[in-house]
């Protein structure tokens, strides 16, 4: 169990750093509930891990009924990765990399923290939950499942952050996609897990 929970630290860690640290200096976006934070922050100047608390309630009340294990283990991963999203964000402006730089590897600090977090059967948010749910229902991968979510919600972003945000916001989710697909996936293949 400490195992577990520590692999869920380590991974929130690193979806803090590489949201503050890549994303949040040029108003990159991340898909589900992540990007949806980070929307309500660029747009409305609010905490993104409050509204990602916020947002996920809902589907963590389906994942309470649908399978509790996963409740119970995703219920850490929600509070801490929105802890040190927040926590974070006071260091956003520490090191600024030019905007490739950042997209690629925001893209790969977040995926490998969304991608740890899995594999520690906990998420990050409410999107991350659903794609579990789904991905368990029949038997399709997370991160495939991840990567459409994260399409969703950069175009609903598109208009706030503008299309040079927008470009370099496709490169960032796409590897957070990779990152997390290529974690996700050799967990279905060779039997590992964290428990």
């Amino acid at each position: 169990m400490m195992r577990v929970f520590s692999i869920i630290i380590i991974g929130s860690v690193f979806v803090g750093i590489g949201i503050n640290q890549f994303f949040v200096p040029h108003h990159f976006l991340d898909g589900g509930m992540i990007g949806i934070g980070l929307i309500a922050h660029y747009w409305l100047g609010v905490k993104p891990g409050l509204t990602i608390i916020l947002l996920s309630i809902p589907l963590y009340l389906l994942a309470f009924f649908k399978d509790r294990i996963l409740f119970y283990n995703s219920i850490h991963g929600l509070w801490l990765s929105s802890l040190m999203i927040d926590y974070f964000y006071q260091w956003h402006t520490l090191l600024l990399l030019p905007p490739l730089m950042s997209a690629f590897f925001g893209g790969a600090f977040v995926g490998i923290g969304i991608g740890l977090m899995l594999r520690g059967n906990s998420a990050t948010g409410g999107s991350d939950l659903l794609a579990q749910l789904i991905g368990k229902s029949f038997g399709w991968n997370v991160g495939k499942l991840i990567f459409a979510f994260d399409s969703v919600v950069l175009m609903a972003g598109f208009p706030i952050i503008g299309v040079e945000a927008f470009l370099y916001s496709l490169l960032a989710v796409s590897t957070v996609g990779f990152f997390t697909t290529l974690l996700t996936h050799h967990n279905r293949e060779d039997g590992f897990s964290f428990r």
